[in-house]
């Protein structure tokens, strides 16, 4: 099969080779996706670059999310799955093949059913920005009626929360750079979208909530946001963080100001979150999905041969989901 793939981390430019690799079969309670969209994330990159350790196998396809269809299953999985359209979360997690391929072997659960109603596309655009998003907001409780403050809406697990939240009931201030920015975070169905740089982010949060404040917020740069969420919580509210810009990045907490505000700080990494919320997450991306209220910006679709392209400009920060498109010729 065509694959990408990487024996050494470094530049995209300097590592990524595509070529042609074996094809895999799937093995007991696994299942084989014939691969027509893989999603990029910055996980990628960081596993590629260095960023998040040495390499761990000799030899890695990238990506962890996509989507397609089964095309057979190991020992143990129905066969009625085959031909099922699926999306696709963890691929490459603590295994050297990702969704940078034709073909990828994931356990049976890693390929979720998509349905009728939801394009191919969009199923590559779930996986880590979705389950992320999920577990920033859903993990203290029901949304509908809350107050939620998304700090950087127009990422990719930015953007799923606002769809999440709205999709639950929640009322969503974001936060966005520019006005293409906003545009996203405004299409997402944000409720109040602000100009971090030319507003005053707690004056607008505050002012829209008639001083009470959000009860969740789900924050991209908790390190340099760390005093406006003070100000946008509500008391007893929850910081969910789910992103750092150094492996030794490290937050400074003012413990008074947070026992005053009863403020509860939850720090999502998506790959340690328990199965149980992982299924759970599951259960309502798809229930989303069926209302037709899950709807990304996709910034970006090149063939597998681009992938270089698509590994810099992910790492530039295009703004909406970056794909590699595998579809059949």
């Amino acid at each position: 099969m065509k694959a990408a793939y990487y024996e050494r981390q470094g530049p995209a430019r300097d590592v990524l080779v595509v070529g042609h690799v074996q094809t895999p079969q799937p093995g007991p309670g696994e299942v084989r996706v014939r691969v027509h969209f893989s999603g990029v994330n910055p996980t990628d990159i960081k596993g590629r670059d260095g960023f998040a350790g040495p390499m761990p196998f000799p030899l890695v396809i990238p990506h962890q999310d996509g989507a397609g269809r089964i095309d057979a299953v190991g020992p143990g999985v129905s066969k009625d799955r085959v031909g099922e359209r699926v999306w696709i979360y963890e691929a490459q997690h603590g295994r050297p093949h990702g969704t940078a391929a034709e073909y990828v072997v994931v356990p049976d659960a890693n390929a979720v059913k998509l349905p009728d109603n939801v394009f191919l596309e969009i199923g590559a655009c779930l996986g880590i920005p979705a389950l992320t998003a999920h577990r920033c907001l859903f993990a203290d409780g029901r949304l509908h009626g809350r107050r939620v403050l998304v700090q950087g809406g127009a990422g990719a697990v930015g953007t799923a929360a606002i769809l999440l939240a709205k999709w639950a009931g929640a009322w969503v201030a974001t936060t966005v750079s520019n006005a293409d920015q906003a545009v996203v975070a405004t299409t997402a169905g944000a409720d109040l979208v602000i100009q971090r740089k030319t507003n005053d982010v707690a004056a607008a949060v505050l002012s829209a909530t008639h001083n009470v404040g959000v009860d969740r917020i789900v924050d991209v740069n908790i390190a340099a946001n760390l005093d406006i969420d003070f100000a946008c919580l509500a008391d007893g509210g929850v910081i969910s963080a789910f992103a750092v810009n150094r492996p030794d990045e490290s937050l400074a907490l003012p413990l008074l100001k947070a026992m005053i505000k009863g403020a509860l700080f939850r720090f999502v990494f998506t790959y340690t979150t328990p199965t149980e919320a992982k299924a759970q997450a599951i259960v309502d991306i798809t229930a989303c999905l069926e209302a037709g209220a899950y709807h990304p910006a996709i910034g970006l679709s090149v063939p597998l041969d681009h992938i270089t392209d698509a590994h810099e400009e992910q790492e530039r920060g295009v703004l909406g989901k970056v794909l590699l498109d595998l579809l059949p010729d």
